[in-house]
């Protein structure tokens, strides 16, 4: 299987080019980055338009900065090729994009690629179900000091689906500095640490009277990111036009 790694000199994607290094039936045919270096393994572009039609690409993961995404999803579309994206901190008119696509082609888009961390939202899911609003809800997440969004897309996933687990009932509280009242019953409170090289790690507090029940899951290495990536390049290189999740690949 032939892939096409967008933002190929990324952290995220250093991880995928070792992982896939290690497999028989995948392989980097080529990369798209904005700065061109020197890479033995396979020819790099500056832009997706800029590769042959000639070139042989069975699929594309893309783990690029999301401004890049108009230019992903005309390749895609032009030339049929299902796509991973891998990339968070994607706005409303991003995510459309990857919506119109998945008309045409298969598309697996999750704000996280670590098998775990979707595993922390099921349970996040099933608690918050369980416990009601009996117990106030607080999300933590960590990251390097490198990371520019924040919160972190899972940090934010994980708050949608406890929402929606809640009938959609809860607010987001980012900074509660900015005001001096109680907390509302109705809050989910969201907080960002950045530092040092924390690969990623994410904890969801459910505060009740008397006893604190604590989900968590910390990553180690990109590595995780980067076996999830390539699980999900295969679930999806036969997968009819959609868009696709971790749900549908768990």
């Amino acid at each position: 299987m032939n892939i096409l790694l967008v933002g190929c000199y990324g952290k995220l994607a250093s991880a995928i080019i070792k992982a896939c290094s290690g497999k028989e039936d995948m392989n980097i045919a080529c990369g798209v980055d904005l700065s061109v270096k020197d890479n033995p393994h396979f020819p790099v572009f500056t832009a997706a338009n800029d590769i042959p039609s000639s070139m042989d690409i069975d699929a594309v993961i893309d783990c690029s900065h999301p401004s890049g995404a108009v230019s992903t999803v005309r390749f895609c579309k032009k030339y049929k090729k299902p796509l991973v994206y891998a990339t968070t901190g994607l706005d409303k008119e991003q995510m459309n994009l990857l919506h119109e696509l998945s008309k045409h082609v298969a598309v697996f888009q999750s704000a996280n690629m670590s098998l775990g961390v979707n595993l922390l939202i099921k349970l996040c899911k099933q608690a918050a179900t369980f416990l009601g609003n009996d117990f106030d809800i607080e999300i933590i997440e960590k990251h390097h000091n490198q990371k520019i969004d924040a919160p972190s897309g899972t940090a934010l996933k994980i708050a949608d689906e406890i929402n929606q687990s809640l009938n959609n009932q809860m607010t987001y509280v980012y900074d509660r500095q900015s005001k001096r009242e109680k907390r509302d019953k109705k809050e989910i409170g969201i907080h960002a640490v950045r530092g040092g090289n924390i690969v990623g790690q994410h904890e969801v507090i459910f505060a009740g009277q008397d006893e604190t029940i604590t989900i968590s899951h910390g990553a180690f290495s990109k590595d995780i990111f980067a076996q999830g990536a390539l699980r999900a390049v295969l679930f999806i290189k036969d997968k009819p036009a959609g868009l696709y999740g971790m749900d549908d690949l768990l």
